[in-house]
């Protein structure tokens, strides 16, 4: 990665581009959902307009700091707002943790996998990364076929691992090496 702006990537039925300001609105909704936030590790509940604000705001510095890529899941024929995917990333090790949410209205239509693809293709290709791994909780079995539509293996539980909302919760964990990832996924 260079001092270059984050490339758009494009699949069949999505656009992934950078998050705008002007996103701030429908991430609070969408991200904002109780269920979405209580899936994810990150996002809290409630979750305001500020919170998607601050942050929107930290993924350019991040990106050109080549700590994290973010990008914004939309439907390339009107623009609306899906979800997000991206990664954090390690470059001492050539690795990256990959996340992702969706909005609930978009469940269960295969956007996270669509994405995430496209994103794991663009990170061993374009940031020549060596491995990637993700992390879902147990309770979210729907994130974990993810994971396993996209090629990645099961690595193992992670015990109480982190503590969510005053509760201490597994994470189920899994990975994939860039000589994994199926040739058809690059096309």
């Amino acid at each position: 990665m260079s001092a270059t702006a984050q490339p758009e990537l494009r699949t069949e039925r999505l656009l992934l581009r950078a998050f705008l300001v002007t996103d701030a609105e429908a991430v609070s909704v969408l991200a904002g959902d109780e269920e979405v936030a209580r899936n994810t590790l990150n996002i809290p509940h409630p979750y305001d307009r500020r919170h998607a604000e601050e942050w929107i705001a930290s993924h350019p510095g991040q990106y050109q700091r080549r700590e994290a890529v973010t990008y914004a899941i939309t439907d390339p024929s009107d623009g609306a707002l899906i979800g997000a995917v991206g990664l954090i990333l390690d470059p001492a090790n050539d690795s990256a943790e990959l996340g992702y949410w969706i909005g609930r209205d978009h469940w269960g239509h295969g956007f996270a996998t669509e994405a995430a693809r496209a994103v794991l293709k663009w990170a061993f290709d374009a940031l020549e990364l060596h491995r990637i791994h993700a992390s879902h909780f147990p309770r979210n079995p729907a994130s974990g076929r993810v994971l396993e539509k996209l090629g990645m293996r099961h690595e193992g539980r992670l015990r109480q691992h982190v503590k969510k909302w005053g509760e201490y919760l597994d994470l189920e964990r899994f990975g994939i090496l860039r000589d994994e990832l199926e040739d058809g996924a690059r096309e």
